[in-house]
């Protein structure tokens, strides 16, 4: 019987780059990241959206591929899918091919982070992308009142603005300020390249080595750390629109916290899914929502828990307090037993189906490696949520779900905070 290989496979070359890759040979397809320590946690205030800019101007072109179109027109021809992505804490470059095709994605995706053109004229073009990206978030009530509750929970710190920059800081970015800042984080000892797909560890790490092989290596600065709001806990941007878009969180925790689980089958108890408390409540019962989600954050050094809904703007007082009492609920009874079963089942059930995607994986190995320096597999993770017990989730529920640490942002026809800011305990 054959020995059953790897979930992945791990090389740093000379120059520090790490190489991983996960062999799935049933597939037909190959997934090919590069994710880099760059992002908006990485940035000073005069130089914000630099990454997410940067990010967008690998695209349009390289010293092999001088325009956009060329660049795309490589990865369309064979069928395959290009993007990229700027975070707080990473920016990603991805391709993927069917297999035959693997030797053009690398190449690809090694023009792009060692030998973009940054032109001056592409920039300004670009800039104006940027800015139309911007004003698309900005007609958004849903993602305004994120980011103003971001603003809340991270005042004055990278994590409080948007990952796009402004309108005044991208301004200011130039070819200068581009090239710096990519000189500095993009590096071989802070990149992964991650693959994963019907390839084997050594052919992979062979082309890597032809690739980037002669990156040489740098000293990239490190990413800010959160520091905890005392001050404003609720905030009001007059819109006029037709809902109240409320997002509000409270104190979570970090990407390697050991209860990160149980926090997070607490956020599906509360209000993921259709059998959910919240939804039960606010929709089912009540009538008073269409949609309403929680969703668990969890960054390097903090996190958030988080809820959202939207409602008929005279509802919005009776909505927050319904959702103010299902978290006390909560918190004081804990959940049982029947939703400890159905939250493990759920995560569990989504993280296997997840993962049998060729660029979910590739994601799951890479990004793991570049922010933790290691990498769970998903045995380990399965069996970290069979570890969650039911004492776990009443102890947290009660440790975490305080509606005096909540912050609340709300998106709508609103003049001012005091009704809302009135509910919130002190």
């Amino acid at each position: 019987m054959p020995k059953p290989l790897p979930f992945y496979e791990r090389s740093v070359l000379d120059n520090g780059l790490r190489v991983l890759t996960s062999s799935m040979p049933h597939t037909h397809s190959v997934a090919i990241t590069v994710y880099l320590g760059a992002g908006s946690r990485y940035e000073r205030d005069d130089m914000a959206g630099v990454s997410h800019f940067l990010e967008h101007m690998l695209f349009k072109g390289t010293e092999k591929w001088p325009t956009a179109r060329e660049i795309a027109a490589k990865i369309d021809g064979v069928g395959g899918v290009m993007n990229g992505a700027t975070d707080r804490e990473l920016t990603l470059y991805y391709i993927k091919v069917a297999r035959p095709h693997m030797d053009l994605a690398l190449d690809v995706l090694f023009q792009l982070v060692r030998h973009p053109l940054i032109e001056a004229s592409e920039i300004d073009k670009e800039r104006m992308v940027v800015f139309e990206e911007l004003a698309m978030v900005a007609d958004s009530p849903a993602q305004t009142a994120d980011l103003l509750l971001d603003s809340l929970i991270w005042p004055g710190q990278p994590l409080g603005r948007d990952i796009a920059g402004s309108v005044e800081s991208v301004g200011q970015l130039d070819r200068d300020s581009l090239a710096s800042y990519m000189h500095e984080q993009y590096v071989p000892n802070n990149v992964v390249v991650a693959v994963a797909g019907n390839v084997t560890h050594d052919e992979v790490v062979s082309a890597v080595r032809d690739g980037l092989g002669e990156w040489r290596p740098g000293k990239p600065a490190t990413w800010l750390p959160a520091t905890d709001a005392n001050g404003q806990r609720c905030a009001v941007k007059y819109k006029t629109t037709e809902q109240a878009h409320m997002s509000m969180a409270m104190h979570g925790l970090s990407l390697t916290h050991p209860d990160r689980h149980a926090l997070s089958f607490l956020s599906i108890i509360l209000g993921e899914g259709m059998s959910s408390r919240l939804f039960v409540e606010l929709r089912e019962r009540r009538g008073l929502a269409y949609d309403v989600s929680t969703y668990t954050m969890n960054l390097l050094d903090t996190g958030t828990f988080n809820i959202f809904t939207g409602v008929d703007p005279k509802n919005a007082t009776e909505a927050l307090k319904v959702i103010f009492g299902e978290l006390e609920r909560l918190a004081d009874g804990g959940p049982d037993s029947d939703e400890l079963v159905k939250a493990r089942e759920l995560s569990k059930g989504r993280l296997l189906l997840r993962l049998e995607d060729t660029r979910a994986v590739a994601g799951w190995i890479g990004a793991q490696e570049l922010l933790l320096d290691r990498v769970r597999t998903v045995d380990d993770a399965v069996a970290e949520m069979e570890s969650v017990t039911l004492e776990d989730l009443q102890r947290l529920a009660r440790q975490m779900l305080d509606l005096r640490s909540l912050r609340l942002a709300i998106v709508g026809p609103f003049r001012s905070d005091k009704r809302f800011a009135a509910l919130l305990p002190s």
